[in-house]
């Protein structure tokens, strides 16, 4: 059955999966339906064994505006008037935060092509992705303090990892834009591109780069990646000798040699479909 969705698009084209944010008049802001179809998305991708790796990008002026403020006033209210209220905020932020924590966590790679503004909630958004490619214009805000308030959906959790503390720390205080260049050059854009074409270009092309390899391979990577980020050295080897033996494969690498003798594209097996328990009989 199709997704029906309101504040994106989704195509899958030679493995390559394309999610384009596509409510460029409301600036791509991220309303509850937002946050309702972006979770069904990656659980179809995540499901799905046909992508190899997913592409986002996006419409209009900006990448995303962030949060909806209207959302503030209107679908979600906060109770900061009792315990019980401010204890329902954390779990409200937890289910918040599992959405960009499901895209980290996403069985194939995710590169962001970002233009114009990335504010607010869209840098949560974007941290979680493996490879961020941006367009000359574009630029990075932590719009939460503007607004008085902390960003609270992976932004001071995720944006420490990636470019320098003090950085993070000016961005977060002050709620200054961080341009194209200087995100490339503090690492957290892997390259800038003159327009927003030439920007998803290059997306696409490394996209179907990684679909050109053993998706169980591009799998086990992410996996060692993402885990070694967090763990010490010695843990992180430890793991990767579990993970080796748990997805080494002779054919794969036979295939991958003879094709890279024979000059061809590689033929391997997509991820396997995944269910959940529940639709067991």
């Amino acid at each position: 059955m199709p997704l029906q969705l309101t504040c994106f698009s989704l195509t899958t084209v030679n493995h390559v999966a394309h999610l384009v944010l596509n409510r460029p008049d409301e600036l791509n802001t991220m309303n509850p339906a937002f946050w309702r179809e972006l979770d069904e998305v990656l659980t179809h991708l995540q499901q799905g064994g046909d992508a190899r790796a997913l592409v986002i990008s996006s419409t209009g002026k900006h990448f995303s505006a962030g949060m909806a403020l209207d959302v503030f006033g209107g679908a979600i209210q906060m109770d900061d008037k009792s315990a019980e209220g401010r204890a329902a905020i954390f779990d409200l932020l937890t289910n918040m935060q599992a959405t960009f924590t499901r895209m980290e966590s996403l069985r194939i790679p995710v590169i962001a092509a970002l233009h114009g503004g990335c504010i607010g909630g869209a840098v949560d958004m974007v941290t979680a992705a493996c490879i961020r490619y941006a367009s000359a214009e574009a630029f990075f805000c932590i719009q939460e303090i503007n607004i008085g308030m902390v960003a609270d959906v992976g932004t001071l959790q995720r944006l420490p990892k990636l470019i320098p503390l003090a950085v993070v720390k000016e961005l977060a205080y002050t709620g200054r834009r961080l341009g194209a260049q200087k995100a490339m050059q503090y690492g957290l854009v892997n390259e800038v591109f003159e327009t927003q074409e030439a920007t998803l270009a290059a997306a696409m092309q490394c996209a179907a780069e990684i679909a050109a390899k053993p998706p169980v391979a591009v799998w086990g990577t992410k996996q060692a990646v993402n885990y070694a980020r967090d763990h010490s050295v010695e843990d992180s080897l430890r793991q990767m000798g579990w993970l080796q033996g748990a997805i080494w494969s002779n054919a794969h690498v036979r295939e991958a040699v003879t094709a890279m003798k024979e000059k061809r594209a590689g033929e391997f097996p997509s991820l396997a479909q995944l269910k959940n328990f529940s639709e067991f009989s």
